[in-house]
C-alpha cells in the first residue's frame, strides 16, 4: 500500500479541519437566527470535564427547586466515559442531557440556551444573543496574579475578557474577588455593564453537610477504590503548572512521588494520603497505575471531598479560600515558590497565609506530625481566623439558594448584587493599526501615552499576532491602557459573507448599515469583541483597515473618529508596491466616511488637501486635523544607546561595519532617513541626489534606515550608480533613534506624508532636517527650522549641499508645549473638550 507523503497528509488535515470549521460555523450561525427557548439553560465547567464546580452546585439547586421543574439542562461533557457515574444518574432523565465541546449539539444549544453558565470561558465564536442571560462563576478566589496583572500579552486574557464582557453577572466569592478579580486584574471598572453577585460561592455549600453526608462522600470515595478504612483525610490538592492553561505542564511523576515521600513521614495507621489535581492535569495523572488508590476521581465534585477531608496541603490553589470554611488546617508545599512566584505572582505573601508554608515534604510531614498531635500553631491560628473573616464571610451552606434568587427569580432585596466601580472618566477605545513597526504604529504608541489618563479612560483594540516585532510593539503600550485582542473571527453564514466580500471587492462597504442582514452581521461582531460595553469615543487611528473601519461604527451611542495619515486618495493610487489588495481595501472604505463623525487628518495642510480630495465622500465640516504626538523621553533614552549595541546582529554578535564608520563622529558626514522602503517614499530620488551630492564630496555617506517591497530595486540602483560603498540600505532596525543620534543630518524625499514621525524624531534629536515640499512639509517644521527644496533630484541635493555649508537652520524642539498643543487638538478631534477650555 503506497503511504501518501507528510505534506499531503498535513494538507488533507488542514483541509477536512477546515471544512469541520465551516459546518460549525454554519451550524452555529443556522441556530443563533431561531428562537431563544428561555427553559433552557447550558452548563460548562472546565471546558466540559465533568459536572463540576459552581455550575454543578447550581444545576442541582436548580433540579431540588420546585418552581423551575420545568427546565431543561444541557451539560458540556468532553468524555462520558470518564463521568460515568453522573452519566448514569441521568440517563433516564429526559430534563438532562449532555453534548460534547465544539459539536453541532453545542453550538446549537450555546445559541439557543435561554441561559448560561459557565465557570471559565466560552470559546472564541461564541457572542450572547439579546435575551440570553449569561452567568460567569469564575472558578476561585485568586492567589495568583491574574488577568493583566501577570503582565503578559492581551492575547493570554483576550478570550476572558470577552466573556466577562458578555455577562450578565459575574460571581464573586468575597469583597476582594470584586475588586482585585474583576475591577483591577481584568480591569472591568468603568467599562463593565452587567452586575457582580457577592454572596458566597454555591460549591463550598457542600462542605456544609452533617456527619451523615460526610460518611456518605467517604462511602463514594471507597465506592472508587479510595482506601480510607476509617482513617483520616489528608487531602493534597495542588494547582496546575504551566504558561497556558490550555496546555498545562504534565507534573504528574512529581506530584505522586511527594505522596509516596509523605506516606512513609506520617502515621499512615491514622492518615491517608488522597491527591486531588486539578481540572486540566487529570487527564495525565488518571493514566498511571501508581495514582490507583491514590487519585480523587475528576467527577467527584472538589467542595464535596473537602467536607471529608480533615487537613488540606496545597500550593497556590484558590481550593484553601474554601477550605477555610472548615476551620480545619491547612499547609502549603511550595518547592518552586520563588520561580513560580516571580513568574505569575502572588497577590498575598507567604507570611500571610493561613499555614505553614514548606519547600520539602520532609518539612511538610513535621508540620503534619505537630499539627496531628497539638493542632495548628497559635500565630497561624491567627492569621487562619482572619482570613476566615475576609474571604468566607458570606460562605453558609446557602449561597446557591441566594444565586438562584437574583438569577433565575429576579429577587434582588437584602442581597450583594450591583455593577463594577465607576468613575466621571469619559471611555475611550482606540483601534491603534497592526502595531507592525511603522509611522502609524509609533503615533499611535505617543497618543496613548501621552494622554491625560486621570482625565480619559483609555482602551486599545489590536488584531491578535505572535509575530516578535508586534509582541515588542504591544509590550509599550502605556500600562494605564486596557488592551483588548481581537481572538477569533466573525460569526454568520457563509452567504453572509459572500455577499460582505462581494461589497468590498465593489468598493462598497455601506451595506453594512443599510442592509438588515449585514448589519446584523457586524453588530453580533462587535458584541462578540467587546460584550455590552460602551465608549464615548471610538476610534479607528489606522484608517486602512475595512474590517476595524467598519467595525467601530458599530460601538453603540459612541462619537466615532477615523484617522486620515496621509492624502488618502494618492495612498489609494499606489500601485507599484505589491499592495494592490489593501489599497483596493481603502477606496472601499471612503464608502464609510460620511458615517463617522470626524474625519481626523494629520496637520492642517493634510486637511484641506482631504476635504477637497474626498468631497464626494464626506461634507467639509467632518474634516478636522490633529497633529501627531511624540514621546521626546523615550526617543532620547533610546538615542542614548551606543550605536554598536543598537545594530549588533543578535545571531552572529557582530557590528555592521557601516556602524563602525559612525561611531565617534569620525570626518565622513552622514545624512540620515528613516522610512517604509515603498513608492512613495520615493528613495530612488534620494539616492540619485546622492549620487549627485557624492561626485562633489566623496567624504559623504547616506544610510537608509527601513525595509520594504523596493529593496532590491533600490540595491539595483545603487550598484547601477557605483555608490555602494558610499549608500547603506540599514533595513529595518530596532532603534533607529541611535542611528539618527550619530548621524550628522536627516534628509526626507517623500512624495506626500501626513506628517513624518521620524522628521519630528529628528527635530528632537537637534539633527538638522533637509525635506522636499510635500503638501504638510511647512505644518510638519517649525518657523524657521529645517530646509524645504524642491521636490527633485537637483532640490535635494542642493538640500544636502545647503547642509554642508552651514545652510540649515536649527533651534530646539519645544516637545513639552508641542505635545500640549497637540493633545488639544486631539481631543477637539474626537469631540471632547480641550484640556485648555
Amino acid at each position: 500500500m503506497q503511504i501518501l507523503p507528510r505534506t499531503v497528509l498535513v494538507r488533507v488535515k488542514r483541509f477536512v479541519s477546515r471544512l469541520r470549521q465551516a459546518a460549525v460555523s454554519e451550524v452555529y450561525a443556522f441556530w443563533r437566527r431561531r428562537p431563544i427557548d428561555r427553559n433552557v439553560v447550558l452548563y460548562e465547567s472546565f471546558s466540559g470535564n465533568g459536572l463540576l464546580d459552581n455550575p454543578e452546585a447550581i444545576f442541582r439547586g436548580l433540579r431540588a427547586a420546585p418552581d423551575f421543574t420545568h427546565l431543561k439542562h444541557v451539560w458540556v461533557l468532553t468524555n462520558e466515559r470518564e463521568n460515568l457515574t453522573v452519566v448514569h444518574e441521568f440517563a433516564r432523565d429526559p430534563s438532562v442531557r449532555f453534548v460534547r465541546p465544539n459539536s453541532l449539539g453545542y453550538y446549537r444549544a450555546l445559541a439557543t440556551s435561554g441561559y448560561l453558565i459557565n465557570n471559565a470561558t466560552f470559546p472564541v465564536q461564541f457572542s450572547k444573543r439579546g435575551g440570553q442571560v449569561y452567568l460567569n462563576t469564575w472558578h476561585g478566589t485568586p492567589l495568583k496574579r491574574m488577568g493583566y496583572d501577570i503582565g503578559d500579552r492581551a492575547s493570554r486574557v483576550g478570550n476572558v475578557i470577552r466573556n466577562f464582557l458578555s455577562a450578565d453577572y459575574l460571581l464573586a466569592a468575597n469583597r476582594f474577588m470584586t475588586e482585585q478579580m474583576y475591577e483591577n486584574a481584568h480591569l472591568l471598572r468603568n467599562i463593565y455593564r452587567g452586575e457582580i453577585i457577592e454572596e458566597g460561592y454555591p460549591r463550598i455549600d457542600h462542605q456544609f453537610t452533617d456527619s451523615s453526608g460526610v460518611a456518605s462522600i467517604i462511602h463514594r470515595l471507597e465506592g472508587v477504590g479510595l482506601p480510607i478504612d476509617g482513617r483520616k483525610i489528608i487531602l493534597y490538592a495542588p494547582t496546575w503548572k504551566g504558561e497556558s492553561f490550555a496546555k498545562p505542564k504534565d507534573d504528574a511523576d512529581e506530584l505522586i512521588s511527594r505522596v509516596t515521600e509523605l506516606e512513609t513521614l506520617i502515621d499512615t495507621n491514622r492518615y491517608v494520603v488522597l491527591l486531588k489535581v486539578h481540572q486540566v492535569v487529570y487527564k495525565f495523572a488518571a493514566a498511571g497505575a501508581e495514582f490507583q488508590g491514590r487519585l480523587v476521581p475528576n467527577e467527584i465534585p472538589t467542595n464535596a471531598v473537602l467536607a471529608a477531608t480533615d487537613i488540606l496541603v496545597t500550593d497556590y490553589s484558590s481550593i484553601f479560600f474554601d477550605f477555610l470554611t472548615t476551620g480545619r488546617p491547612i499547609a502549603f508545599l511550595t518547592p518552586d515558590i520563588c520561580d513560580y512566584a516571580g513568574y505569575r505572582g502572588l497577590y498575598m505573601e507567604p507570611e500571610e497565609w493561613p499555614g505553614p508554608v514548606v519547600r520539602t515534604v520532609r518539612e511538610l510531614a513535621v508540620e503534619l506530625n505537630l499539627i496531628a498531635r497539638s493542632g495548628q500553631r497559635t500565630e497561624i491560628t491567627s492569621r487562619y481566623l482572619t482570613m476566615r473573616k475576609k474571604y468566607s464571610g458570606h460562605e453558609d451552606g446557602g449561597a446557591t439558594g441566594r444565586v438562584i434568587d437574583i438569577v433565575f427569580r429576579g429577587r434582588r432585596d437584602g442581597y450583594t448584587v450591583g455593577p463594577v466601580d465607576r468613575d466621571e472618566r469619559p471611555s475611550i477605545l482606540v483601534h491603534v493599526g497592526s502595531l507592525r513597526p511603522d509611522g502609524i504604529t509609533t503615533s499611535a504608541l505617543n497618543l496613548l501615552t501621552a494622554i491625560d489618563h486621570d482625565r480619559f479612560d483609555v482602551s486599545a483594540v489590536f488584531s491578535n499576532s505572535r509575530m516578535s516585532a508586534v509582541l515588542e510593539k504591544q509590550g509599550q503600550i502605556h500600562f494605564s491602557v486596557r488592551q483588548f485582542v481581537r481572538v477569533g473571527g466573525m460569526n454568520g453564514s457563509k452567504i453572509d459573507h459572500v455577499i460582505r466580500r462581494l461589497h468590498w471587492y465593489r468598493g462598497d462597504l455601506s451595506s453594512h448599515s443599510h442592509d438588515p442582514r449585514q448589519k446584523r452581521l457586524w453588530d453580533d461582531e462587535w458584541t462578540r469583541c467587546f460584550g455590552s460595553s460602551r465608549f464615548d469615543y471610538a476610534i479607528d487611528f489606522s484608517g486602512y483597515g475595512p474590517l476595524w473601519a467598519t467595525l467601530m461604527l458599530h460601538a453603540p451611542l459612541a462619537k466615532r473618529s477615523i484617522w486620515l495619515h496621509n492624502t488618502m486618495t494618492a495612498d489609494a493610487h499606489r500601485s507599484n508596491d505589491k499592495r494592490r489588495r489593501q489599497l483596493k481595501s481603502l477606496t472601499s472604505i471612503f464608502s464609510l466616511y460620511h458615517e463617522y463623525d470626524h474625519l481626523v487628518s494629520v496637520s492642517p495642510a493634510l486637511e484641506e488637501i482631504n476635504a477637497d480630495k474626498l468631497a464626494q465622500f464626506a461634507p467639509h465640516e467632518k474634516f478636522v486635523s490633529a497633529r501627531n504626538l511624540v514621546n521626546a523621553a523615550q526617543v532620547r533614552s533610546d538615542a542614548a544607546i551606543d550605536i554598536r549595541e543598537a545594530v549588533r546582529v543578535s545571531t552572529t554578535g557582530e557590528v555592521p561595519s557601516w556602524a563602525n564608520g559612525l561611531v565617534g563622529k569620525s570626518t565622513l558626514v552622514h545624512f540620515v532617513t528613516v522610512g517604509r522602503l515603498s513608492s512613495e517614499k520615493n528613495h530612488a530620488q534620494l539616492i540619485r541626489a546622492f549620487a549627485q551630492l557624492h561626485v562633489q564630496r566623496s567624504d559623504t555617506r547616506l544610510v537608509i534606515v527601513g525595509d520594504g517591497p523596493l529593496r532590491t530595486h533600490l540595491e539595483d540602483l545603487i550598484r547601477e550608480l557605483g555608490i555602494e560603498d558610499s549608500v547603506t540600505l540599514a533595513g529595518h532596525q530596532k532603534n533607529p533613534y541611535a542611528i539618527m543620534a550619530v548621524a550628522d543630518c536627516f534628509v526626507l524625499s517623500s512624495d506626500y506624508e501626513g506628517q513624518p514621525m521620524a522628521l519630528l524624531e529628528a527635530l528632537i534629536l537637534n539633527l538638522p532636517v533637509v525635506t522636499v515640499a510635500f503638501s504638510s512639509a511647512r505644518n510638519a517644521l517649525p518657523e524657521g527650522v529645517g530646509l524645504i527644496v524642491p521636490a527633485t533630484e537637483q532640490g535635494l541635493a542642493a538640500g544636502m549641499s545647503a547642509y554642508l555649508a552651514g545652510s540649515v537652520p536649527t533651534a530646539k524642539f519645544d516637545d513639552l508645549n508641542y505635545n500640549a498643543a497637540s493633545l488639544d487638538q486631539f481631543q477637539s478631534a474626537i469631540g471632547a473638550t480641550p484640556t485648555n477650555q
